[in-house]
């Protein structure tokens, strides 16, 4: 995200960090460019080489006790060296109150402090997963999300095909739906993609010859989620005669999203066929693989065995004809 300012960092934590601002909001319009926070110990003892001053910076017990060791002389020497660099904003931790010379001297350079009541440690976590999905890899998919039997099954397809219809049935057989027409994806570092909704439609599908709907009030609470791992894709395509599709199951396709793939099933259409269920199937197909269970390569080594075990008996038969 490269429109992150200070302002909605205050705004989204707030409640969850009670976040309080001590003295202004003149860097509210400043941009955060880094993804990670930083503790300026180093820089307030004087060492600025390498101080990483484009992070938010937290301060905490340690760095405050250094700061009350120094005489006010050396104190604000200090502090106007660090607050120097254009610090996009500082945040104290502990329910700590800075000095007045501190206030001051931000206030001076206009760097907006915040406090929150919670532990440094505590507020550097939430923080670092604040900024990490705020930083995260971003793409929209066309689709359908659904939560089936807790895997993340991504629905896509050509436009009228049947994705929300089918997403729609799944729901209406106990499963959850995560997002419908705009999927979402946020690649995680730990090469994960997590599926989210739009907040403009949240948890509202659109069924041509019936209109916009609201799953959550139609189906209640339990039929919905706001974000999901997406582990396999279902993609819907028309059938077309004299195609050559997989039967067997023993090739693994593969499609990738943000740099991470994740197993694709391309089911062949048409009336009659039962989508849903096959939906289902192909969720807890994915669950037996995830076990090491792989049902189609275990049923193709018994038939090589089988063949095997067949062509010794027929070559000792023809051995004792003779």
């Amino acid at each position: 995200m490269n429109d992150l300012t200070v302002e909605i960092l205050y705004n989204d934590n707030k409640n969850r960090l009670q976040l309080e601002v001590l003295n202004n909001k003149k860097s509210f319009n400043k941009k955060i460019n880094e993804r990670e926070v930083h503790r300026p110990g180093l820089a307030l003892s004087g060492f600025v080489d390498v101080f990483t001053y484009n992070r938010v910076q937290v301060i905490g017990n340690t760095e405050l006790a250094y700061l009350e060791t120094l005489t006010p002389t050396k104190r604000e020497a200090s502090l106007r060296k660090v607050f120097e660099f254009d610090i996009p904003c500082i945040i104290i931790t502990d329910n700590n109150q800075p000095s007045e010379d501190f206030i001051s001297i931000a206030n001076e350079k206009k760097i907006t402090i915040l406090k929150s009541i919670f532990s440094t440690t505590h507020v550097i976590q939430m923080l670092s997963s604040y900024l990490e999905r705020m930083f995260a890899p971003f793409t929209t998919v066309h689709g359908s999300l659904v939560d089936v039997y807790g895997v993340g099954v991504l629905i896509t397809g050509r436009s009228g095909i049947g994705k929300s219809e089918v997403a729609l049935d799944l729901v209406e057989r106990g499963h959850r739906l995560v997002a419908d027409d705009v999927v979402n994806l946020i690649r995680r570092t730990e090469g994960i993609l997590i599926g989210t909704c739009s907040e403009t439609l949240l948890h509202h599908m659109e069924i041509r010859g019936v209109g916009i709907i609201d799953v959550r009030n139609i189906f209640g609470v339990h039929s919905i989620r706001f974000q999901k791992r997406v582990e396999v894709e279902l993609h819907l395509e028309d059938w077309k005669k004299g195609k050559d599709y997989d039967r067997t199951g023993l090739e693994d396709y593969t499609i990738e999203y943000l740099g991470v793939s994740i197993p694709i099933i391309n089911l062949p259409i048409f009336p009659g066929k039962n989508i849903t269920v096959l939906a289902e199937v192909i969720a807890l197909n994915y669950l037996l693989k995830v076990y090491g269970k792989f049902t189609a390569k275990e049923f193709n080594e018994r038939l090589i065995q089988k063949i095997a075990a067949n062509t010794l008996l027929k070559e000792h038969f023809l051995f004792d004809m003779e």
